[in-house]
């Protein structure tokens, strides 16, 4: 019998995007499906998501619940995979101006307990069958906080055997509520022990979904590793410490048909085997940002949020050494006011080699990648990291921080893996602007060697970070389920 498998999640690509999570929630189902699988998504019923979704039609009725007098099930398909998704349409919850979790005003929505409770609480009725007659799944796979209440909400129902995964995407976030909004969320007091989803005198979202998920994944092996010590764990590193023996990394993949350097969104395609076409984007870039068009200058770029945790205040204190060797830096992000306000002074201060673009654009984002020399990734921690998985595909080389999943798929151009043509970009290890720095002067000390950088990109291209070997490792941990 085939296995039945439901994706809960807060966004997708490219209905609804935030980060890297509607990446790979657009890309994992579709990927489990060519092996075979059965598999739907869940997901909140945002303006952006109902308004990209076709033949959408009711399942059932089910408000009022979690504060919405009218709550409705909805199914339809995903624009771009033909996927069929299940909607929550309840337009006091999710029909409303601003980001997904935050409002025009900055904060999160202060009812953001219920918006995604509401997402687990319907994933758990769908798994007891109530609620669509006609599909049944075998495992409901939760991705990050916002879906992490579907196993506490399964494990309500003792005579449910359906499976649950839970995907850490990014342990920072958790889904923290203060203790009163327990009544809101339909949930017995006992759940609050130190053992259920009591978190310093908080509701946790996040602890809820590690405590009672039947296994827990993260989106790379290291980060695995990482989450379980003090400086990776965000407070819950003993909870995942005891859940050891149930949790495992598996690195997510990149949707080549979207990344890949003949897409429609840059200056002229290239590959592998002729790399005529980068340097007409790189020109292409230059001009776009009114930088000067110099060959022999690289180009580094920033594809992020501007955050602390991305690492950006180490980049701008290294500025200065990129500013001497000469190279070019532009930067495409949103983030913490005074990390904007640092990078336009930048620019202000260095029109010849500095641009800044505040803000997000999707196609932006491929003319960046596609036309630059070298990807910045610095952070502090990164769970698994996208950006360095494009820019690999478009011959970009990644400058990252060993940790996470950059150290799980960038290989250092040190002279070793350089000789033995395993190198892929660069990599240091303490997370301080002078490593930033050196790491960006051998960086540009290789690109003055175009014979061995055009080596390093080739080894970059030919990486194969599909979605099909990280759907195999999913499809068995599913199984052994």
């Amino acid at each position: 019998m085939t296995m039945r498998i439901l994706h809960a999640a807060a966004e997708i690509y490219p209905l609804v995007k935030t980060g890297g999570l509607a990446d790979v929630v657009a890309a994992l189902p579709p990927a489990l499906v060519r092996r075979g699988l059965d598999v739907r998504v869940l997901l909140p019923g945002l303006p952006g998501i109902l308004n990209g979704m076709t033949r959408l039609k009711p399942v059932m009725r089910i408000g009022p619940v979690f504060g919405a007098a009218v709550v409705t099930l909805l199914i339809g398909r995903l624009p771009d995979s033909g996927l069929l998704a299940y909607v929550i349409d309840a337009p006091f919850l999710y029909q409303r101006e601003g980001n997904t979790y935050v409002g025009p005003d900055g904060h999160d929505w202060s009812d953001n307990h219920r918006r995604f409770g509401l997402l687990g609480w319907v994933a758990a009725h769908i798994a007891s069958g109530e609620l669509d007659p006609d599909w049944r799944p075998d495992l409901v796979h939760a991705h990050d906080w916002h879906a992490a209440l579907a196993p506490l909400y399964m494990a309500q129902n003792p005579g449910l055997k359906t499976a649950t995964v839970l995907t850490i995407h990014n342990l920072a976030f958790q889904g923290d509520f203060p203790m009163d909004c327990l009544a809101d969320l339909a949930l017995p007091v006992s759940k609050l022990m130190p053992h259920g989803i009591e978190y310093h005198g908080r509701i946790s979202f996040m602890k809820a979904g590690l405590v009672y998920a039947n296994r827990i994944t993260t989106v790379s092996p290291s980060y695995a590793r990482e989450i379980r010590t003090p400086e990776f764990g965000c407070g819950l590193e003993g909870v995942l410490r005891d859940r050891g023996g149930d949790l495992s990394g598996i690195l997510n993949g990149v949707d080549y048909t979207v990344w890949n350097p003949d897409d429609p969104d840059i200056a002229k395609p290239y590959h592998v085997d002729n790399l005529k076409g980068k340097k007409a984007c790189k020109f292409a870039l230059q001009s776009e940002l009114s930088l000067p068009r110099q060959a022999r200058s690289p180009l580094f770029v920033v594809v992020s949020r501007l955050f602390l945790q991305k690492g950006m205040d180490l980049l701008l204190a290294a500025l200065p050494v990129l500013l001497r060797e000469g190279a070019q830096l532009a930067v495409l992000g949103t983030g913490d006011y005074e990390l904007e306000a640092g990078f336009r002074d930048a620019a202000a201060a260095n029109p010849e080699n500095v641009a800044v673009f505040i803000g997000y654009d999707e196609a932006m984002a491929h003319r960046f990648i596609a036309g630059a020399d070298v990807l910045l990734v610095p952070s502090r921690f990164e769970p698994c990291g996208l950006t360095q998985l494009y820019a690999l595909r478009y011959g970009t080389l990644p400058l990252v921080r060993r940790v996470g999943g950059l150290a799980d798929t960038v290989v250092d151009a040190t002279p070793e893996n350089l000789q033995s043509d395993r190198a892929s970009g660069f990599v240091f290890s303490d997370a301080l602007s002078r490593a930033i720095g050196t790491c960006i002067s051998e960086a540009c000390t290789l690109y003055r060697n175009p014979g061995a950088w055009q080596q390093v990109q080739r080894r970059a291209m030919v990486q194969n970070f599909s979605w099909d070997d990280s759907a195999a490792h999913y499809e068995t941990l599913y199984r052994s389920l």
